[in-house]
């Protein structure tokens, strides 16, 4: 009876151990879209560029070059270089200036002056580090539209 009692007592030991690893450590690839676009007065863009952190851990994102389509031509290229910390399946907003080609400046015009969406589309690579990893670089294939924001002059959302 008495080995018993330790073969339960080991069993259980051995159960409340295997329950000590914790949640599963996933990094996934970061997501990044245009937030907001305004256009200055002197036809440059300040872009609100959204950076999401679909993994389960901590990532610090550090340098981003992405390459910026409007009306199927690239039109100006989104590079900075944030160093932002993003926690676990969250999200945070860095403003990056970029100055557009022609094709890019008169197409943000248009979709303003006739308050119609504008299409766009980022490719291009994403540099972060997941918690306590070393650095890895994403790429990004991303497309989306932007509409004028009512009230709001020069802005598209």
């Amino acid at each position: 009876m008495h080995w018993k009692r330790w073969t339960a007592l080991a069993l259980f030991a051995l159960l409340l151990a295997g329950c000590s690893s914790g949640p599963a450590r996933r990094v996934s690839e970061p997501s990044a879209r245009i937030q907001q676009l305004t256009v200055r007065a002197d036809g440059a863009w300040s872009v609100e560029l959204r950076i999401e952190n679909f993994s389960s851990v901590p990532m610090r994102f550090e340098n981003l070059d992405l390459a910026v389509k409007v009306a199927d031509a690239e039109t100006g290229r989104l590079r900075a270089q944030p160093n932002l910390s993003i926690g676990p399946e969250s999200a945070d907003v860095i403003t990056v200036a970029v100055t557009p080609d022609a094709a890019g400046k008169f197409a943000a015009a248009d979709a303003l002056a006739s308050g119609r969406s504008l299409s766009y589309s980022l490719s291009g690579r994403i540099d972060a580090t997941p918690d306590e990893a070393k650095q890895r670089s994403f790429d990004l294939e991303r497309n989306g539209v932007l509409t004028p924001a009512p009230g709001l002059p020069g802005v598209l959302r």
